[in-house]
């Protein structure tokens, strides 16, 4: 059987564990072919990142042209955009209808706390968009209002899912719900709060990328949202249960995708 292709828009992350790295590993993990658009060149590992470079729009909009050109692809997950300008032509091929199933995960600061992505960027994008994924420090910079609680949360994506998406998912990851992990999903016409236990570990390096990259998947497969959301949970919870114990780098490392540690 062909395997459903999925394409992925973000940066490289030379350390793999998050970007178009991590990306390409989720969608082999849950069984799609990953394909890819890369916007900006990083130099990074777990402990932070040390450069980027982000590609000229041309660049980027040539790849796209290609991977379209050729592949039937069946849902798109964007992330680190790198500029307005990129997130423009990216927006022009959404509006255009070449962008099925998308799903905007608001790149805007790496773990480390490195600046990724701009606001604008992101506010270009999110009409088009069905599922947003920003974690609280993004829905903090795209609303301007601080996300700190769960029930800041609830009102960052009701604020967010004004400005067209779809479906709006903030993560609650960092966010102290007595040992719970609570993200906030709004979209037709409900507000839900998924809740799952929090898994101890420094190893959360591409927690974010992961989660959208499973979304689109599970969208691709035909998932409603909901559905496709409480998977990608799910998945990123066992792929942080298993690389708690990892060793990889001396920072914040990535996700066990494949269920190595299972």
């Amino acid at each position: 059987m062909t395997p459903t292709t999925i394409l992925t828009i973000a940066g490289s992350d030379s350390g793999a564990g998050a970007g178009i790295q991590a990306d390409l590993k989720v969608f082999a993990a849950l069984g799609a072919y990953g394909t890819s658009v890369i916007t900006a060149i990083t130099a990074q590992n777990t402990r932070g990142v040390d450069a980027v470079l982000p590609l000229p729009p041309q660049t980027v909009l040539d790849q796209l042209d290609s991977v379209l050109g050729d592949f039937a692809v069946r849902a798109v997950k964007t992330g680190m955009l790198g500029t307005p300008a990129v997130a423009d032509m990216i927006a022009e091929a959404a509006e255009a209808g070449r962008l099925p199933r998308l799903v905007v995960d608001p790149v805007l600061v790496a773990t480390s706390g490195h600046p990724l992505g701009v606001v604008e960027a992101v506010q270009r994008l999110l009409p088009y968009a069905e599922v947003a994924t920003p974690n609280c420090a993004e829905a903090a910079a795209l609303t301007g209002r601080p996300v700190a609680t769960v029930e800041e949360m609830v009102t960052a994506a009701e604020a967010l899912a004004t400005a067209g998406p779809a479906h709006v998912v903030v993560t609650g990851g960092d966010v102290d719900a007595a040992g719970e992990s609570v993200d906030v999903l709004v979209g037709g016409g409900a507000t839900r709060l998924l809740r799952g236990p929090r898994v101890p570990t420094r190893h959360t390096h591409g927690t974010g990328c992961s989660f959208s990259a499973a979304i689109a998947v599970r969208l691709a497969a035909g998932d409603p949202v909901p559905v496709a959301v409480t998977a990608a949970k799910e998945y990123v919870a066992r792929a942080l249960a298993g690389a708690r114990d990892w060793e990889l780098g001396a920072g914040s490392g990535p996700l066990d995708h494949f269920g190595w540690s299972a």
